[in-house]
């Protein structure tokens, strides 16, 4: 808790302090009273608010709700903040309080906060809104109280409350379903399906992405290795978003929202999506450091929400080598981690040659789909990113070219037109 006097009570104690002294000095006993008593005022007044500081002994109890939390970048969330008093002592000391709350610059936009406060007997509400500016976790809270005595001497201010967090994800934007251009028709060859005998007909090989509800433990057991039932979304093929993330922050966003607006177009027409790229891990089986696990539509919002938390606390690389390491390393993983029939979607920036050699073979095995991002380093950037897709497309790719900044639904389709 923080005291200190106020206006009023500063202008007290100093006359206090002159009339103490000038009593004293001139003889007059009447005005060295006088200098006491504003003095022991003051005094009092430091210790009344101090012993009623709120944060005392838990009495008064916050709550803290953000809606909805995480939040996209560009959108608004509303916090509400409920201050319950649990005796007839913290009822009164609740009376006299006046809150205000503190939230990062990327909650607040650098403006303080405008909130409405809404009084009940025993409570206080207090509603306000935030905006995500920036995509992250940011610090809310805690709340700031402040109390002044009754003669408004002094002013105590104290914080109420744990901090919360709230979650940025990153802007995204609807994308078109991709359609037959992007996906084709189901290739069960590719996918690993076979059936070995008849009473396996329906029955294929499981492989990374496909849903454990739909195993077939008899059978599996029988043949020693997983086996999963086919259906007509057997043949949907796995999807992985590769992200290139540069050097340059405004870049990099651009990247990360188009890799989400990618993978969740992808995720909503059915197919197990995971992300790849520099920071991604789950620390869940089926997820390794650079690499989540899949994600099924079939799970709702839950899917959507699981995608989108891992992108909340990707940063970009520092260095130009420190970036191609990274893609080095998502090219190894998709060689280790069996991208065989998967469909590849990635964001890249102008690549050298180890990393175009790297990504050349990916499309050997799956469909490989690339926009490539010109990132605006130096005048020859376009014409490095014109280099890259030209190799890309000589190794088998898919690609489109794309300027950071610009609009990902025309990105998307222009990737897509690039089949034709």
């Amino acid at each position: 808790m923080r005291l200190r006097p106020t206006v009023r009570g500063g202008a007290l104690a100093a006359a206090g302090a002159v009339a103490l002294h000038a009593g004293v000095s001139l003889g007059a006993l009447d005005l060295a009273r006088v200098g006491v008593l504003l003095l022991v005022l003051v005094l009092v007044a430091l210790a009344v608010v101090a012993l009623g500081d709120p944060a005392r002994g838990r009495r008064l109890e916050v709550v803290r709700d953000v809606t909805p939390n995480p939040v996209h970048a560009g959108e608004e969330a509303q916090v509400h903040v409920v201050v319950r008093a649990n005796d007839a002592g913290a009822r009164a000391r609740l009376a006299g309080l006046r809150f205000a709350e503190q939230a990062a610059v990327e909650l607040s936009g650098g403006r303080p906060l405008r909130a409405r406060v809404r009084r009940a007997a025993d409570r206080v509400t207090v509603t306000y809104p935030v905006h995500g500016t920036q995509r992250g976790r940011w610090p809310l809270g805690p709340l700031v109280v402040t109390r002044t005595d009754v003669f408004g001497v002094v002013r105590a201010r104290t914080t109420l409350g744990e901090d919360s967090e709230v979650a940025v994800w990153p802007a995204v934007t609807p994308l078109p379903a991709p359609g037959d251009v992007l996906v084709g028709e189901p290739d069960r060859v590719a996918l690993g399906a076979r059936t070995p005998s008849p009473d396996d007909a329906s029955l294929r090989d499981y492989r990374e992405g496909d849903d454990l509800r739909r195993v077939h433990w008899r059978s599996s057991a029988r043949r020693g290795a997983l086996l999963v039932r086919s259906d007509e979304r057997a043949g949907m093929r796995p999807v992985t978003v590769l992200l290139d993330l540069p050097v340059r922050s405004s870049a990099a966003e651009w990247t990360i929202s188009v890799a989400a607006s990618m993978a969740l177009a992808m995720l909503d027409g059915g197919h197990p999506v995971r992300l790849v790229g520099a920071g991604i891990g789950t620390g869940t089986a089926g997820g390794t450091a650079g690499t989540s696990a899949f994600v099924h539509g079939r799970s709702g919002p839950e899917a959507r929400a699981a995608l989108l938390d891992l992108t909340v606390d990707l940063q970009p690389a520092r260095s130009t080598n420190e970036a191609e390491a990274h893609l080095l390393d998502a090219a190894r993983l998709l060689h280790t981690t069996g991208s065989g029939g998967e469909i590849v979607l990635a964001v890249l920036g102008p690549l050298t040659a180890a990393a175009r050699a790297a990504l050349a073979h990916v499309s050997d095995a799956g469909q490989g789909w690339a926009l490539v991002r010109a990132d605006g380093r130096h005048g020859g950037d376009e014409r490095d990113a014109r280099h890259t897709q030209a190799a890309l497309v000589r190794a088998g790719w898919r690609a489109a070219p794309a300027t950071a900044g610009e609009d990902p639904v025309a990105c998307w389709l222009r990737l897509l037109g690039s089949a034709r």
